[in-house]
């Protein structure tokens, strides 16, 4: 694509960006080079790769690629048998290193999570580990190698080392000894790589040996003493024998290497290409954007866009449509009002969405695919070449008709500007027709009437504008497709304060159809206010009227439900009433049969009927009475039941906890409050968090205490750097809760240190009732610093 677009578009602000989010230097270099793609295959492979690497990122955090450094020089070395340094080798490392921990960041919490298109990636790097290992444990750091790195190594060291010793012997008795009177200092220095001590200059023949130095003053010389010249030429030689041994050492490394430059190699590849796509997905993330959809049919559906060099806290979202039912997107309205920015954000997003970058959009936004993208935005004058505005536009206008075709997007501002309006609107209309016959896609602001009644009348052609608030003298920086904007000049002006004969006498100086359509403009813009407020109040209505709707919904379902319920206990009660009243009408007939047969008296037979009768008013008194007895939401078995559970015991109507397990026959102990019964486990229901009251606080006030809370408490305490009191009112409080949450043994963790907190920790726990035993732990518990408690049961 042209570059001018890039300028014009500041493109390259958007690359800057990117490039601050690369974290090694070959991936800021790849993302410099970041251009607009024209293949939609490998957009949408780049727009999935950045989707990819954004959810990772939400998933585990930020990665970091900053130990990739460039390698291939010391790739081409090896190649070519050559032997790598220190730093090279390290380089290598690091960068294997570095493979390592990428690989695990996409291995880390994958779980059950789908494939994506970064998975074969993450899958193609070897770290190498076997190679990594031998180069750091022969490589200490740049300067140093490791004694270990090989056995003869390992002996010429402690030959120098015992060599130096010897030396060390033999001068500490010359500068204690005999030499002592003559020796400037008596220290023992190093002149050339040559153990010295330094002789007054009127002394060096009492000294003998080689003189390998001077004081800037000549008052001493520092004398090599024969006695150990010897000592000190062994030590050159193992110095050498040193150097070689390195070498050899450095060569075996290095043809480690060269046998895995190729996997090497495309780790570099991998590690850059995966920097740049997790920069995209960073700036994606920073940005709050999302990845867009291509289509290839030119159409550009932008929902709640934002220029993305604006604050995303300041800048006002937008809706943009082009390529639809119009191809050419005629937008008007004041200056300052956010005409620019709407013609830079389509523009940009383009070029963003094809250099697969997410754009700030909401979800399911579309941008077209183009292989173009013109621009003429801003003051391009140029003095050197004699150039006014005008002439600086028109050679870009030339430039683009002569090359843009319908896969093109051109975007003019202040089309025909800079020269005789009448003239500048003409050539504007000519230019923006011949654009719309080829179907190119075009967008450009204007201040022209014409174009506004040439966008009106002209099939294909739309109008937009950005909104302006005349009262405030603000914009209100959105822009409403489909209406013309007025340039509001009069009016602002009246509002700054200009009087009004002066507006009066510019309006008679415009033509009456100009007026008349201002005035148009005037009342579509009114009507279009106000219908906006009337949609926003029938949309507030119709939330509200679903929202009481909903909640007409709920009341009708509870009355259904206790109608219903009603209904069965009702037909329950009359059932049982009228089985009880048959058998006592059967009982009487069977009593009158008998009388009859057994020609009882009546003073039996009535005693008999008074009998029936008390019955029967017994059971017309349970008819308006009797409730049926309460039963559990949910038969409870003994696995649903554990130490500690909050429930309800439905014939008592009151709550408390579970105190131990049910026995063979379903029998269990609950306390309640002070009250401790054994009741039937079909009598209880479970509960979520009872408020228990425990029977040593119930005569204060804070004596209720949260299931939640007792049935989380750990079940170690660390008192570590408390003092005696803190510690034991600390732990006075959270034995209660351990206790209360049915915990068998708890964890103190004290330290040894002086032992004083351990002291008064002992002496505390002698003292507590509901303690068993405790002991200090044992080897792995945390010996002496911990203490492990036992609660009665």
């Amino acid at each position: 694509m042209n570059q001018k677009a890039y300028k014009a578009l500041e493109y390259y602000k958007i690359i800057n960006m990117l490039t601050d989010k690369a974290s090694s230097s070959m991936g800021k270099e790849l993302c410099k080079k970041t251009e607009p793609s024209t293949d939609i295959d490998e957009i949408r492979h780049m727009q999935t790769q950045t989707k990819d690497a954004l959810t990772r990122l939400f998933q585990k955090g930020n990665i970091s690629f900053g130990s990739v450094k460039d390698v291939r020089g010391s790739l081409k070395r090896l190649e070519i048998g050559s032997s790598l340094g220190i730093g090279e080798l390290l380089a290598i490392c690091s960068l294997l290193e570095n493979t390592n921990r990428v690989k695990a960041y996409s291995r880390s919490e994958r779980g059950d999570s789908l494939p994506d298109s970064l998975d074969g990636m993450f899958e193609a790097l070897e770290p190498l580990t076997p190679l990594t290992t031998e180069i750091r444990r022969c490589i200490l750091s740049e300067d140093e190698i490791s004694d270990d790195a090989s056995s003869n190594l390992r002996q010429i060291r402690r030959n120098m080392k015992i060599a130096g010793d010897r030396i060390h012997t033999q001068l500490s008795s010359l500068v204690n000894g005999s030499a002592r009177n003559y020796l400037q200092d008596s220290v023992i220095t190093m002149r050339n790589g040559r153990y010295c001590i330094p002789v007054k200059a009127e002394y060096k023949g009492q000294v003998p040996g080689m003189v390998h130095d001077q004081s800037s003053t000549g008052s001493t010389l520092f004398i090599e003493p024969m006695a150990i010249v010897k000592l000190n030429n062994d030590i050159r030689e193992l110095e050498l024998e040193e150097q070689k041994e390195i070498e050899v050492i450095l060569s075996n490394l290095s043809q480690m290497t060269a046998e895995q430059t190729d996997s090497i190699r495309a780790d570099l590849n991998i590690m850059v290409q995966l920097d740049v796509i997790f920069a995209r997905a960073s700036l994606a993330m920073d940005m709050n954007a999302t990845e867009p959809i291509f289509n290839d049919e030119e159409r550009i559906r932008l929902k709640q866009a934002r220029h993305p060099l604006i604050d995303k806290k300041k800048a006002v979202p937008i809706d943009i449509r082009l390529g639809d039912d119009f191809d050419l997107l005629v937008v008007t309205g004041p200056n300052t009002g956010g005409k620019t920015v709407s013609l830079k954000t389509v523009g940009l997003l383009t070029l963003m969405g094809q250099s697969g970058l997410h754009i700030p959009t909401l979800d399911r936004s579309e941008l077209a695919l183009f292989e173009e993208v013109y621009a003429d935005i801003g003051d391009e004058q140029s003095i050197e070449q004699s150039l006014s505005t005008f002439s600086s536009h028109m050679t870009n206008v030339v430039s683009f008709l002569k090359k843009a075709n319908r896969h093109s997007l051109v975007l003019f501002d202040e089309l025909g500007a800079g020269t005789d309006p009448t003239e500048g609107a003409a050539l504007a209309i000519a230019i923006l027709s011949h654009l719309h016959e080829q179907g190119i896609r075009t967008m450009a602001t204007t201040h022209y009437s014409e174009l506004k009644v040439y966008a009106l009348s002209t099939p294909g052609v739309e109008n937009a504008c950005c909104e302006f608030d005349v009262e405030t003298l603000r914009p209100t920086y959105r822009l409403l497709i489909g209406v013309p904007g007025k340039s509001n000049a009069f009016a602002i002006s009246s509002k700054l304060g200009l009087p009004d004969y002066i507006i009066d006498k510019a309006k008679e100086q415009i033509s009456e159809q100009d007026e008349s359509f201002e005035d148009v403009l005037s009342s579509l813009e009114s009507s279009r206010v106000t219908i906006e407020n009337e949609r926003r109040e029938i949309e507030q209505y119709k939330q509200e009227v679903a929202s009481l709707k909903s909640e007409m919904e709920s009341k009708q379902e509870k009355l259904n439900e206790q109608r219903d319920r009603i209904i069965r206990q009702a037909n329950e009660e009359a059932h049982a009433v009228l089985r009880e009243a048959k058998e006592y009408a059967d009982q009487t007939m069977k009593m009158f049969h008998k009388f009859q047969k057994d020609h009882v008296d009546l003073s039996a037979v009535e005693k008999e009927r008074q009998n029936l009768r008390k019955r029967m008013n017994k059971a017309e008194k349970g008819m308006t009475q009797k409730t049926a007895a309460q039963k559990p939401k949910k038969e409870l078995t003994a696995k649903d039941i554990s130490l500690g559970d909050a429930v309800k015991v439905l014939s008592m109507n009151l709550k408390g906890t579970v105190s131990s397990r049910p026995d063979n026959k379903g029998f269990l102990f609950v306390q309640m409050g002070i009250i401790r019964s054994k009741v039937h486990i079909s009598d209880l229901e479970l509960i979520d968090e009872a408020e228990i009251t425990t029977p040593t606080m119930q005569r204060t006030g804070a004596g209720k205490i949260r299931m939640s809370k007792s049935a989380h408490v750990s079940t170690e305490i660390n008192l570590l750097g408390k003092t005696v009191d803190e510690a034991v009112a600390e732990l006075d409080k959270y034995l209660d809760d351990a206790y209360i949450a049915h915990l068998k043994s708890v964890r103190i963790v004290h330290g040894k240190g002086t032992g004083a907190l351990r002291k008064g920790v002992h002496n505390y726990l002698k003292r507590q009732k509901h303690v068993d035993s405790f002991r200090l732990g044992e080897f792995g518990e945390g010996d002496a610093g911990v203490t492990i408690v036992e609660f009665k049961k």
